[in-house]
């Protein structure tokens, strides 16, 4: 095992989020305003994940007043404090960005319900 595997190993977190491409969540992230700390939700649907092992991300995307907003968080952040799955969804592809292009109800992600 070289120096980089073991870093990486020391930096895993064990209660990393079990999310998948296509499902809905909420991300409560820990934001820092001058000496104090909170935390924030963001709610949307994961488009995309990469890599994997410590430098692991996923990319949350949400419409904010009619306009598309995509935020990539890392699996492994001490700043994530948890990820709630709202919807588990069952896409045909493994990186949803042609999303992007659509609006309302042609937007919609199945469910694995409805399969």
């Amino acid at each position: 095992m070289n120096m980089v595997d073991i870093i990486e190993k020391e930096n895993l977190n064990e209660n990393a989020p079990k999310i998948n491409v296509g499902d809905t969540v909420k991300v409560f992230y820990k934001i820092k305003e001058g000496d104090k700390e909170r935390i924030q939700g963001y709610e949307g649907v994961v488009i995309s994940k990469k890599n994997g092992s410590v430098r692991e991300t996923f990319t949350v995307r949400r419409i904010s007043y009619g306009v598309g907003v995509e935020r990539t968080f890392p699996v492994h952040s001490p700043l994530i404090d948890h990820v709630d799955v709202i919807r588990k969804g069952s896409p045909r592809r493994a990186k949803l960005y042609y999303v992007r292009e659509r609006t309302g109800k042609a937007a919609k992600i199945k469910s694995d319900e409805n399969r």
